[in-house]
């Protein structure tokens, strides 16, 4: 798989913030003076120790959703982010 600054976003917006990480680490690893992925891991970092198992458990919600309440509870958690 390419390691992309796109891909990062892309998963970035998915709620995938961990799969984000990672991928602009690798790309700062290559790429030590990329500015928009030191940017960005310092950004998830963050947020990533303050929602640490989140991801995984609104993913696993949002996957199962069966009603409209569902829905709009899902709808006020993204809010709060």
């Amino acid at each position: 798989m390419l390691k992309t600054l796109t891909l990062a976003s892309i998963y970035e917006l998915q709620g995938l913030k961990s799969d984000a990480l990672d991928i602009y680490k690798d790309i700062l690893k290559e790429d030590p003076r990329n500015k928009e992925a030191r940017v960005a891991i310092k950004r998830l970092s963050g947020i990533r120790k303050k929602y640490l198992g989140v991801d995984e458990q609104m993913l696993d919600f949002f996957v199962n959703m069966k009603s409209e309440v569902e829905f709009l509870e899902f709808e006020r958690w993204l809010v709060k982010l």
